[in-house]
């Protein structure tokens, strides 16, 4: 194998390309005989070109400016040289411009890693998870499209502003049939996905350094919207003579009561009710989403639906202890029931979650621990997102306080008199 190599670079400029007496410049890679040039993406005057010295003539502040920057690259391209060298790999021109703009094999892009954290995720994340991903990915390549006019990047070219671009670019579109554009939390959701992929790249070893780094997510709090007990026992209490909004109201019912997801509600059997520890019936499953295991006692409430739809003729083709209907007619459905019962809120189905959380459980007096693993969640501060302590608590709380120190000045005093 041969083991010596030859190796110049030299400058040139385009003159038969130039355009207002600008033409463009390139580098010229000779190796063992064979060359290759690369384009700086940069003109020079030709009347500063030396085409015998190869770079700008005279003294002037432009001409400097160029010399400068050509010694600038002729030190990378014979860095690139040497590497190969000091790797003894073999060295040929084209591969010495290939690693100088970041195109050699070993050089991954954007697109690389969207690809590869689909096909690692699309049979381990829940659903939803992937269709989110999904989403996100879109608006990746649309950016790229609109904003950088390409299709896709190295990922070594990713830096700080690459996140920036993005925000802002996400900040100005205004999604293709919504009522509105993206909120802050979105897209800070859009970027965070973005983030965990360019971080399994990473971690694969395919960029050397995080371009998130500095990057801080910055949310807006919001307000977690559940039902009020009154609200909450209007909705129960209203029959409706259509089936499918009776239907409806019951699984969302159902749920305020047990705290289980609407993709988990569908997914429920018989062989989800088991005996707990206390030998009555709790709900025994694993959510979708995070696949944490959630184990529930079962509320009357929650036990009268289950007992109610036990025999209806579609639970006993799908074997599901709740009839199936989609998350969207679900949502849509409950927008008429909230019509119906005079609710002003936005009633969706993931407010039944919230509802558990505050008004069936905290607000009762269960601790937020046992909420906590009521919600299926693994740390504490994600039921302190989900839930509150609404205002009936903390006027409870701040009246046994009340009567705790009226008690303490009571006894202080018969002790004062006493004496």
């Amino acid at each position: 194998m041969r083991t010596k190599h030859t190796f110049s670079t030299l400058f040139l400029v385009q003159s038969s390309k130039a355009i207002n007496s600008e033409a463009p410049l390139y580098a010229r890679i000779t190796v063992n005989g064979k060359r290759i040039d690369i384009s700086l993406k940069r003109k020079i005057p030709l009347h500063l070109w030396d085409s015998a010295k190869k770079k700008a003539r005279g003294n002037s502040r432009e001409a400097r400016q160029i010399n400068q920057y050509l010694a600038q690259v002729q030190t990378q391209l014979f860095q690139c040289y040497q590497d190969l060298k000091f790797k003894g790999e073999l060295i040929t021109a084209k591969l010495i411009k290939e690693i100088y703009l970041g195109e050699d094999e070993n050089s991954k892009t954007l697109q690389n890693i969207l690809e590869y954290h689909t096909s690692k995720t699309e049979n381990t994340f829940a659903s939803g998870t992937v269709r989110n991903f999904g989403v996100t990915e879109r608006y990746i390549k649309k950016f790229l499209n609109k904003h950088l006019n390409t299709t896709d990047v190295y990922l070594n070219k990713l830096d700080y502003k690459f996140i920036c671009d993005f925000e802002n670019f996400l900040h100005s579109y205004w999604p293709k049939g919504h009522p509105k554009a993206m909120g802050n939390n979105t897209i800070m959701k859009h970027i965070q996905r973005l983030r965990k992929m360019v971080t399994l790249a990473f971690h694969l070893e395919w960029i050397d350094k995080d371009p998130f780094v500095r990057w801080k997510p910055t949310y807006e709090k919001t307000d977690r919207p559940y039902l009020t007990e009154n609200e909450l026992s209007n909705i129960e209490s209203y029959q409706f003579s259509i089936e499918r909004l009776e239907r409806v109201k019951d699984l969302f019912v159902f749920s305020c009561y047990t705290g289980i997801a609407y993709i988990d509600l569908m997914n429920l059997t018989k062989n989800n009710i088991l005996k707990g520890i206390d030998g009555n019936d709790w709900i025994f499953t694993n959510r979708q989403k995070t696949k944490s295991s959630v184990k529930v006692p079962l509320l009357e409430k929650a036990q009268y639906l289950i007992n109610k739809y036990q025999d209806h003729p579609m639970c006993q083709i799908t074997e599901t202890l709740f009839p199936n209907i989609t998350n969207e007619k679900v949502n849509f459905y409950l927008k008429e029931i909230a019509n119906a019962v005079g609710l002003k809120k936005n009633l969706t189905f993931h407010m039944a979650r919230h509802t558990f959380a505050t008004t069936v459980t905290l607000s009762n007096g269960v601790p937020i621990e046992t909420v906590s693993k009521l919600l299926g969640h693994s740390k504490i501060a994600s039921t302190q997102i989900y839930a509150r302590v609404i205002e009936r608590k903390v006027s409870d709380d701040m009246q046994k306080l009340k009567e705790q120190l009226l008690k303490a000045k009571s006894n202080s005093d018969k002790v004062n008199h006493k004496l």
